[in-house]
């Protein structure tokens, strides 16, 4: 049997009793490495587990997931999944080789940012479509995110954007000569991804949103020490969130009194942040 884990957000007490139980039962545990973090390391998770944890990077879970699924047919092999399982791509692949193999699978879910993300007050079923922020380089600065966000603020929607992770990163010189050299890791802030935002918003010139838009920065959701601020976009980039991980919400216009009122908990700026609901969303305090 494949089991395939959600570990939750925060750290290594954040699995289900469910997925304990799994780990515990198997002969081999991998933790997926690249697709999102935990607040803790794999020997902490040793620790909790009672068990070897072995590191599956990019490459492993893409191009060798034969030998992730290797005998389990016969005995138990857990993939560990920092969030949900579903949360990537990757893992409905390994899902479906497995099943080429008639390997069994079974899906043990966790919390997510897609879920967690209610911890800002905002109510989910008012989320819009989910986007990604990436690094942009010197060469690269794509924008196909903008069309996304778009469609959302003309539905009044909020929109959810994930920021990039970079883990195990060649540099072009390395990859071509072959190099096994990685560059180190790096995550993107909050601050980091409105700038990006702001940028496109200039080239584009759209007003999909401006940097007086409402939006939510958050670190380490699920944590102990989890920050949610809300403000502006332009009051966003001075906020300092600390350590990773970072996600960012833009405020839709469909915002209820409730999730303003929760807003206010958590504003940059109150006196900024109600003259806004105001002018903005017609929310008056």
């Amino acid at each position: 049997m494949l089991y395939v884990i959600g570990l939750g957000l925060g750290d290594e007490r954040d699995i289900t009793v469910k997925g304990l139980e799994a780990v515990k039962g198997s002969e081999r545990v991998y933790l997926e490495s690249y697709t999102s973090i935990l607040m803790v390391n794999k020997e902490k998770l040793e620790e909790f587990y009672g068990k070897e944890v072995i590191v599956a990077h990019r490459e492993t879970v893409e191009s060798q997931s034969d030998d992730i699924l290797k005998d389990a047919d016969k005995v138990d092999v857990s993939f560990l999944v920092v969030g949900d399982p579903f949360g990537a791509t990757t893992h409905t692949d390994l899902v479906i080789r497995a099943h080429e193999l008639g390997i069994k699978v079974k899906v043990v879910h966790n919390a997510s940012i897609m879920n967690a993300i209610g911890a800002t007050g905002l109510q989910l079923y008012s989320f819009g479509q989910t986007i990604s922020v990436v690094f942009f380089t010197e060469t690269w600065r794509p924008d196909s995110f903008y069309d996304r966000i778009k469609e959302n603020t003309t539905l009044g929607l909020h929109t959810l954007c994930l920021l990039d992770i970079k883990v195990r990163e060649q540099s072009i010189e390395n990859l071509m000569r072959n190099r096994p050299i990685y560059e180190p890791p790096r995550y993107m802030t909050v601050n980091q991804a409105v700038e990006q935002l702001l940028e496109v918003e200039t080239k584009r010139g759209e007003k999909a949103y401006t940097a007086d838009t409402l939006a939510v920065g958050v670190s380490r959701v699920g944590s102990d020490d989890q920050i949610i601020k809300a403000g502006t976009l332009e009051q966003l980039v001075g906020v300092d969130f600390g350590a990773p991980l970072h996600s960012l919400v833009l405020v839709g216009h469909r915002l209820h009194l409730l999730e303003a009122e929760l807003l206010r908990e958590n504003a940059v700026d109150l006196e900024r942040l109600n003259f806004v609901l105001k002018h903005d969303y017609n929310i008056d305090k």
